[in-house]
């Protein structure tokens, strides 16, 4: 391999061809390659001549080889004619004035190719060239060094602690971890009293049976509205449920003033084993009054994977505070439907649950009483059958009132769950009033659906309130007993 000349721009090497004498081709063809390689830039005129200034020209053939080296070290003053021999045949025609010219010139560098041919020990079949790089750029022009920045935060040790919440790693009361407790310590700390029950599964029959049994040291009762009359002795019954959706929950009779209620009352709830295990036991201890809303005492909760079920067992667990302080008054399932041609406004009835117990005898005889409202002024009422000893009746009862399309808007339906009572008046529940004069969004939004959805029944739970509350906000409520 032959090379004929070298020009060492910048950082790359150049290769051309050999010209006796500069010329504008040999210009365009070096400053196309430096520019095209992005490692010069010239101007015109002057810049070119000192371009062509700081190029090294070195026309003479130079073998590749170090043995085509030394047999010219050993001939350097031979014939020029072995020379001319060697060159190939695109240089042989060239007149030899400049050959010998040419030929001088490489003699010239010979020496200081032989000494850098020694460093080339890689690559000893193409020897180098020690060039200084040549810099290409407009004369006058400053050279700025551009460093790539790195965006970094700067953080300080207060940055670091933002990020900690501190409601993690709080130690509230509020949300204490009862298990990290001893029914000792709970029992100090709380002094709620203690529940003695037991639980065991039937594989035979696939119900789960819940025994509760007794209480003790129950504190004395709180009244938050003041009617209590009693404030010596509670009147407490225990609920018992499977959380988390709290189906078929069930309760014990209530105690008549005292703190260490024994019930020995037995229940038994309907479910799948592998459901069981993964069911929590939640019995609540509920302070009755009959003239004001029960109060919660304590409740007690059990995961039943934690037990074994099939075995079964008896516990005293210490009684814990419960974020709901007083009970529910129980939630109602309606269904709506109106029917313009014929101007009926049908109410079905479907089923409640959790209801309050109003009676101290076990369970409850609960019944629903409807009344229509025309404006403030009561028109009708209906009322579904008396279900005996639950809190979870079921109706499925149907009612229709007779009510014109331009009358509607004026319309209001009353609903009051009483339990039934022999010996005395009916023990109030819970009252919700829809139409008219609603007693919250709730029961408005369930009219509205109702009324953008002729001949379609519309079905919706509800909380029940107080009587108090559907009389402050509900004039509807006013006209009714």
């Amino acid at each position: 391999m032959e090379t004929f000349g070298l020009v060492k721009c910048s950082l790359q090497p150049v290769l051309f061809s050999p010209s006796p004498a500069p010329s504008e081709s040999l210009y365009g063809q070096l400053i196309g390659m430096a520019l095209r390689r992005g490692q010069c830039a010239l101007g015109d005129g002057g810049e070119k001549a000192q371009f062509f200034n700081r190029v090294a020209f070195y026309a003479a053939p130079t073998r590749a080889s170090s043995s085509g080296i030394s047999s010219q070290n050993e001939d350097k003053d031979g014939d020029s004619d072995n020379t001319i021999s060697e060159l190939p045949p695109a240089l042989q025609d060239v007149s030899p004035d400049r050959r010998r010219s040419s030929s001088d010139a490489s003699r010239s560098t010979y020496s200081l190719t032989r000494r850098i041919s020694s460093l080339e020990s890689r690559r000893p079949s193409s020897p180098l060239i020690d060039i200084k790089p040549i810099e290409f750029g407009i004369i006058g022009a400053k050279k700025e060094i551009v460093q790539p920045t790195i965006l970094r935060k700067t953080y300080t040790p207060d940055d670091y602690f933002r990020k900690f919440e501190p409601r993690l790693y709080s130690l509230d009361s509020n949300s204490d971890d009862m298990d990290s407790l001893t029914d000792e310590e709970i029992l100090s700390k709380y002094q709620l009293g203690m529940l003695h029950f037991s639980t065991q599964y039937d594989l035979l029959h696939n119900y789960l049976i819940v025994r509760v049994i007794e209480a003790k040291d129950l504190p004395p009762p709180i009244s938050y509205d003041g009617a209590r009359q009693d404030m010596a002795h509670s009147n407490p019954y225990v609920k018992i449920c499977l959380l988390p959706d709290q189906k078929n929950s069930k309760q014990t009779g209530v105690k008549r003033k005292t703190q260490n209620p024994v019930f020995e009352e037995r229940y038994t709830f309907e479910i799948p084993f592998l459901e069981a295990q993964r069911r929590t036991l939640l019995l609540t201890v509920v302070d009755f009054d009959k003239f004001s809303r029960h109060c919660v005492i304590g409740k007690v909760s059990m995961p039943l994977s934690d037990v074994d079920l099939v075995k079964g067992g008896h516990w005293w667990k210490a009684l814990v505070p419960s974020s709901q302080n007083e009970v529910e008054l129980g939630e109602l399932l309606l269904s709506l439907n109106y029917l313009p041609s014929a101007g009926r406004l049908n109410v079905d009835i479907i089923r409640a649950k959790q209801l309050l117990q109003t009676d101290m005898s076990q369970g409850s005889d609960p019944f629903v009483k409807i009344q229509l409202v025309h404006g403030l002024k009561l028109t009708k009422t209906k009322k579904t059958s008396c279900m005996r000893g639950t809190i979870d009746p079921f109706y499925n009862e149907s009612f229709s009132f007779k009510v014109p399309q331009e009358e509607l808007e004026n319309a209001s339906l009353v609903f009051t769950v009483y339990g039934h009572n022999v010996k005395s008046s009916n023990d109030f529940i819970g009252r919700i009033v829809i139409g008219q004069y609603s007693t919250g969004a709730p029961e408005s939004n369930h009219w509205r659906r109702m009324l953008n959805a002729h001949r379609t029944a519309v079905e919706q739970w509800h909380s029940l309130r107080s009587r108090e509350e559907c009389d402050r906000v509900s004039p509807a409520s006013l006209e009714v007993t």
